[in-house]
């Protein structure tokens, strides 16, 4: 075989050259190389509580991803005025040197927030977009783990429209996630920095409760959520790992004090779970380099999407740091966090996840769902991230915008 038809060989035959058939009625008809394919434009679909976009491609297939549900409004023109005239004309399977083109151009807003939630949003598209031209899962162009399914806990927060939740409310919520089969479940007492150092009854009581409700052989991780100051973090978590036995707590001190953190670390038998609040992986450098956490909660809609938290994941493996997805959203950020874990080895063994989330009215939004048994998420095995988006319904319930 000369060169010439080994060329030709490898350009109808290899993933990198895979032909594909317009479905445009309006591009010409013939097949073209995936390694030619350029982005036509990025549109954001903007909801109240959900920032998605589609990546549109002359080869007439699209990618789907999903950003910061923060201020969507804003992410959502970021993403028109700042990233998209930087990805018209550009081929997707460029993915590293795209990243540090919009990081950098978006980074005088910010290296956490805005610009990281935006670019989470189109890093995830661009991923979910080559594995629909190659025709594989996410997980498998990262590089598998082989993992198949993952034990998830079943997380969910204390506040409500009206103040806080009762124990006895939180107790019975916790409960319903042990009935589906969740083995651990997290409470999240949602005090964040701005409600520092509340009286100990309002976590001691709440997780007394949620104890004796859901039994002893259940694993129970409290989220302080950045609600007290070392002192009050160590005192606190100590009664409740002597009284109740907690498996981890997590962010137990302010996101922004990692010499606080060690301290927490340092002093408590409990695992200490940190990182959610961690933008990027100079960020993580930190966090792990001061603050030593004992497992990372990286979140792919706000780490500047799968692309950076790969690259973290692997920084972590090297501190023997394991990886457990912060993830709330039934919906792409569960599918791209999905792929994530199943593409790295120090992926922890539970995961988070909160249920369907009715309340968050998205689930209209596609056409399939991620399956979920007895407590175990199964890994996306389609093309792309693996849920198939309702365009229709994307164009009809979005915001007007």
């Amino acid at each position: 075989m000369n060169r010439k038809q080994f060329v030709n060989t490898i350009t109808g035959t290899s993933i990198g050259f895979f032909p594909l058939k317009y479905e445009d009625k309006n591009l010409p008809s013939e097949s073209m190389a995936i390694g030619s394919v350029k982005i036509r434009t990025v549109k954001p679909y903007i909801f109240s509580n959900a920032l998605y976009i589609k990546i549109e491609t002359d080869a007439g297939i699209n990618g789907w991803g999903e950003g910061d549900h923060e201020n969507t409004n804003i992410i959502g023109k970021f993403i028109e005025e700042v990233f998209n005239p930087l990805l018209i004309g550009e081929n997707p399977f460029d993915s590293e040197y795209l990243w540090h083109q919009l990081f950098f151009e978006g980074f005088e807003n910010g290296s956490t927030g805005i610009n990281p939630g935006a670019l989470a949003a189109v890093d995830n598209a661009l991923w979910d977009l080559k594995g629909k031209l190659a025709s594989l899962p996410v997980h498998k162009l990262l590089g598998s783990s082989k993992l198949e399914k993952t034990a998830v806990y079943g997380s969910y927060g204390r506040r409500k429209k009206s103040g806080f939740k009762t124990p006895q409310e939180m107790a019975t919520e916790g409960m319903r996630f042990v009935e589906q089969g969740y083995k651990t479940i997290k409470a999240r007492m949602q005090l964040y920095d701005r409600d520092k150092n509340p009286p100990f009854s309002f976590t001691y009581d709440c997780i007394k409760e949620v104890r004796k409700t859901v039994g002893e052989e259940i694993e129970l991780f409290v989220d302080f959520n950045n609600g007290y100051t070392s002192g009050k973090a160590i005192e606190l978590g100590l009664k409740l790992y002597e009284h109740f036995n907690i498996k981890a707590i997590e962010e137990p001190v302010s996101s922004m004090n990692y010499p606080s953190l060690r301290e927490v670390v340092d002093a408590l038998p409990c695992e200490i779970n940190a990182g959610e609040h961690e933008y990027n992986r100079w960020q993580f450098r930190e966090l792990i380099t001061v603050g030593n956490p004992d497992c990372l909660n990286l979140d792919v809609i706000k780490c500047a999407g799968l692309s950076e938290c790969k690259k973290i994941a692997g920084m972590a493996h090297a501190f023997d740091k394991e990886i457990m997805v912060h993830n709330t959203r039934p919906t792409l950020a569960t599918a791209a966090s999905l792929n994530l874990i199943s593409s790295i080895s120090n992926a922890a063994k539970v995961q988070e996840f909160s249920g369907m989330r009715p309340d968050l009215d998205q689930n209209k939004l596609f056409l399939n769902s991620l399956k979920f048994e007895n407590g175990f998420l199964f890994i996306p095995q389609s093309p792309g991230l693996g849920l198939e988006v309702d365009e229709k319904a994307m164009e009809k319930f979005k915001l007007n915008q």
